[in-house]
Formats: C-alpha cells, structure tokens, sequence
C-alpha cells in the first residue's frame, strides 16, 4: 500500500459493472449495469481512477482463453472511454484449484485473497485505505478488507447477509455514488 496515493473505484466486474451472464467473454453478449457510467464518471470527478478486479475461472476451465479475456476488457475499455470515463486498469486472476494445466491451482490473486487489489496498489500507486471497492459477493469484501481497503459496498440481492466483515450494502449503483 502506498502511502498517499491516488484513490480509486475498484469494481468487481460480473455482477457489478455488467449483467452476470456465467463465463462472459464475448463483447456481443455485455449487458452494463444501470447506473455504472454515473458511478464511474461521478468517481472520477472526485478525483477516483477506475479499476476492475475479477475471477476470470473459465480460462482454468478451457472455456475461453487469456487472449478471449483481453479482447473482451479491451472492447470494455473502449465503452468506458465513449462514456468519458478512463479505465486505469483491470486485473484479472485465471487460475482456479479445480481448473485444467497450469491454471489448475491456488492463487493469491484469486478472490477471496487481496493480491489483485494489492497488485493495484503497487502498480498505480494507489492508497487503499482512500479507496471504495463495490462488489456483488463475499469473496469481493474478503478480498477488499485483506488489502485494506477503506469502504466496502456490497450490491444486495447477492450474499450481503451472510459476509463477514464491514460494508455497506446497497440496493444499486446510483446508491454506492451517492455514498462517494
């Protein structure tokens, strides 16, 4: 964790800023959520950069592959910037202990653990501690508390009641940027 850092929106990806549709990786099939555009350029105007974090087990289960993935977030990434926001970065973790080949173990990047988030810090310099993660799962605020990081909302409908740890949850996006 850098002290002093830029601050940023960390987003889990499937569930939060589009539709969870189970091993998405093609662009023809992302629905964005209602409310993230907002989200995200009301973040940036307070001075937030705009990170994505997500499990990506469908390359460890040969569903797709690393390259499927980057074209995809890149295709994300285009959508971001026709809606005037700038995605910093994204972070993805391919791995998974029931996956196929070298993919087939465990990580410390994989979610519930921090290392993405951490990954992001130290690459972006970012201070965790200023930043706000939104998440849809328990393995999202596990991995938000791991790193350290600040506030914590977690979109209702999802496992809000059985997480462990501080967040706030929320019934939908426009909430979590009311709330920055």
């Amino acid at each position: 964790m850098t002290i002093r850092g830029r601050k940023a929106l960390i987003l889990d990806r499937d569930g939060v800023v589009n539709r969870e549709k189970g091993y998405l990786y093609r662009a023809a099939e992302v629905e964005f959520l209602p409310g993230v555009w907002e989200l995200c350029r009301e973040a940036r105007d307070k001075g937030y950069v705009i990170v994505i974090v997500t499990n990506q087990s469908g390359i460890a289960r040969g569903f797709y592959s690393e390259n499927d993935l980057r074209a995809l977030m890149e295709w994300m990434g285009e959508r971001f910037r026709e809606q005037g926001v700038e995605m910093a970065a994204y972070y993805y973790c391919p791995h998974h202990p029931e996956g196929t080949g070298e993919y087939r173990k465990e990580c410390w990047e994989r979610k519930p653990a921090p290392g993405m988030l951490l990954r992001a810090a130290e690459e972006l310099h970012l201070d965790l501690g200023r930043s706000v993660m939104v998440g849809d799962r328990c393995s999202d605020v596990r991995a938000a508390h791991g790193a350290g990081v600040g506030r914590m909302f977690l979109l209702t409908g999802t496992e809000e009641g059985t997480c462990q740890g501080e967040y706030e949850a929320v019934d939908a996006l426009d909430s979590v940027r009311m709330a920055l």
